[in-house]
């Protein structure tokens, strides 16, 4: 790897309302690192991070389709049933644990409030 090979990668995911997003990654166990208020005290910008992921927040200037969202967010963590749980709990909706041939550990689906599309995987 060089120094002009890239490093690191952090989506920026355009939502409807970055209080409610950080809220919900929060679920994820995601935790704010760095987050941008307007004069009214309402974030417009928010980096939130867990582990090695990082997901930039901002607020959209146009509405929000959830049909048409071009972007899935595949992530893992080490406990699927636990996290389930815990977004069942939270009133989320998510799918059961499937184990596709590429995560026989298991997998879930879910989706944020601005209707991207979630993958979850187990690691081992």
């Amino acid at each position: 790897m060089s120094d002009a090979d890239i490093h690191r990668l952090a989506p920026f995911a355009h939502v409807a309302d970055v209080g409610r997003s950080m809220k919900f990654y929060e679920l994820l166990g995601f935790k704010p690192v760095s987050v941008a208020k307007g004069d009214d005290g309402r974030p417009y910008w928010a980096h939130v991070k867990s582990g090695t992921g990082s997901l930039l927040l901002g607020l959209a200037d146009a509405p929000i389709s959830r049909t048409e969202q071009g972007i899935m967010f595949y992530m893992y963590c080490e406990d699927v049933a636990g996290l389930r749980k815990r977004l069942l709990d939270a009133g989320a909706q998510v799918s059961e644990i499937r184990h596709p041939p590429y995560m026989q550990e298991g997998e879930i689906r879910a989706e944020d409030p601005d209707g991207y599309t979630l993958l979850i995987g187990q690691t081992a």
